[in-house]
């Protein structure tokens, strides 16, 4: 793809629009960053020392559609009236994935899920690297494809990919494709129709050829029942924490096993990652470290001494006896009953943000098992309070995370954990995640 001289126009000014423009102007196109809101500061002091033109607060269309290609970032739903009107005039709009992808040779292992991608896709970027393989990774986990391609050339990209970011591909395809897992999440962007968002998840395959491989969870009964239907052309390995699988990964008696050229076998017990669904991702990881020849004492090394990523249940600090654990990044009720699942001591639970459409009711039983206290960390915690009031003896509301930290501190006891696992999403109180780990990773600090 020659855009050397052409006009290119970038709807969206956040990480993946900014990336698109770096990339675009580093292959020569005249580029042009157009944003319905305000820019975050990072994004416009970047954009102004790399001379590329903006506009914030709205969409200038004669300027847009006077480009030769305009570029879509992922995040920005194809109804809002931008989209709406380049589509009545028949203009063909990119993603930045798609338009990145065309400018890199490297081969694209890519991972999707409603749980589990990033620390999939970082664990797998770490096997790689102690393979001493040129690997770069990027996508929904915060570095933009277009951003990476601009500055890397390597081999390998690990690319997280989520459902908007699938919704949006046309001509883009994996060499190697994981699906982690589907459950409920972001319905609201898919008429509140499961069907649809799953959908979304299985576009990752889309492309594929006999010479590629689709990896999937056998257990996951929306997987298996969506992959009945269809006939896939690509080579398949499955893994799976119930029966074993000929050809891809199982645990079963407390061993992991991977079935790909040679059998790996080790222990649950030396994995880094605790719980079921990291011995999912664990399983996911080294298939497709596996299926590219990388040495099975490798892998197993590599699954043994990897660190998490942070926010996602990423231990803060002991104070007095009392853990504290960061799993901010669990926006959803199926990462909270991950969370709740992996505690092995009474627990202090922080929820609580923009819910999602969330039912609680499927965390009742871990509740009653595992959580003393409930801390409500939003805006809004009726829901919360109406699921789970009856269910613990204190049910506390906090508005910042010092605050709810304060509470924690004083309900848990000796030998007993805090866990901030929100199950919402975090735009009520904060501006991201990011910045609600931080925050209570700080107040933690503070104690």
């Amino acid at each position: 793809m020659d855009i050397k001289g052409q006009n290119i126009a970038i709807i969206g000014g956040g990480e993946s629009g900014v990336g698109a423009a770096l990339l675009g102007k580093k292959m020569g196109a005249n580029v042009f960053v157009s944003d319905a809101g305000a820019l975050k500061d990072q994004y416009r002091k970047e954009l102004q020392k790399e001379n590329i033109d903006f506009e914030e607060s709205g969409h200038s269309l004669d300027r847009i559609l006077a480009s030769k290609y305009i570029i879509k970032s992922p995040g920005i739903p194809a109804h809002v009236p931008i989209f709406k009107e380049l589509a009545l005039k028949e203009v063909k709009v990119l993603s930045e994935i798609e338009f990145a992808a065309k400018f890199t040779n490297a081969k694209k292992v890519c991972i999707t899920g409603s749980n589990g991608k990033t620390t999939t896709t970082m664990l797998l970027y770490h096997i790689f690297k102690s393979a001493g393989l040129n690997v770069a990774f990027a996508g929904n986990i915060g570095k933009s494809l277009a951003r990476q391609v601009s500055l890397y050339e390597p081999d390998y990209f690990i690319i997280e990919l989520s459902s908007f970011q699938l919704d949006d591909l046309e001509t883009f395809k994996a060499d190697i494709s994981i699906l982690l897992n589907i459950t409920p999440d972001h319905l609201d962007r898919y008429q509140n129709d499961l069907n649809l968002y799953a959908d979304s998840k299985l576009r990752i395959t889309r492309n594929q050829t006999k010479d590629d491989w689709f990896i999937f969870n056998a257990d996951d009964p929306v997987i298996k029942d969506k992959l009945s239907r269809i006939n896939l052309p690509m080579k398949v390995a499955s893994f799976s924490i119930k029966t074993p699988q000929d050809i891809g990964g199982y645990s079963i008696s407390e061993q992991l096993i991977i079935n790909i050229k040679e059998q790996l076998s080790m222990s649950i017990h030396d994995l880094a990652l605790k719980g079921k669904h990291n011995t999912q991702n664990s399983l996911a990881a080294g298939i497709a470290a596996r299926v590219v020849e990388i040495r099975k004492d490798i892998v197993r090394q590599s699954l043994e001494d990897f660190v998490n990523v942070e926010h996602r249940l990423e231990f803060v600090a002991k104070v007095n006896g009392i853990e504290f654990i960061n799993d901010s990044k669990a926006t959803n009720i199926n990462s909270t009953w991950f969370a709740l699942e992996s505690m092995e001591k009474p627990t202090v639970w922080i929820v609580g943000g923009v819910d999602k459409g969330n039912d609680y009711n499927e965390l009742l039983p871990l509740v009653d098992e595992k959580v003393k206290a409930i801390i409500c960390l939003g805006e809004n915690n009726e829901k919360i309070k109406e699921a789970f009031a009856s269910k613990v003896e204190t049910l506390v509301e906090a508005r910042t995370a010092v605050e709810a930290v304060a509470y924690a501190y004083r309900l848990a006891r000796k030998e007993e954990s805090v866990l901030l696992s929100p199950a919402c999403a975090s735009f009520d109180l904060f501006e991201s995640y990011e910045d609600r780990g931080n925050q209570f990773k700080h107040a933690v600090r503070m104690l």
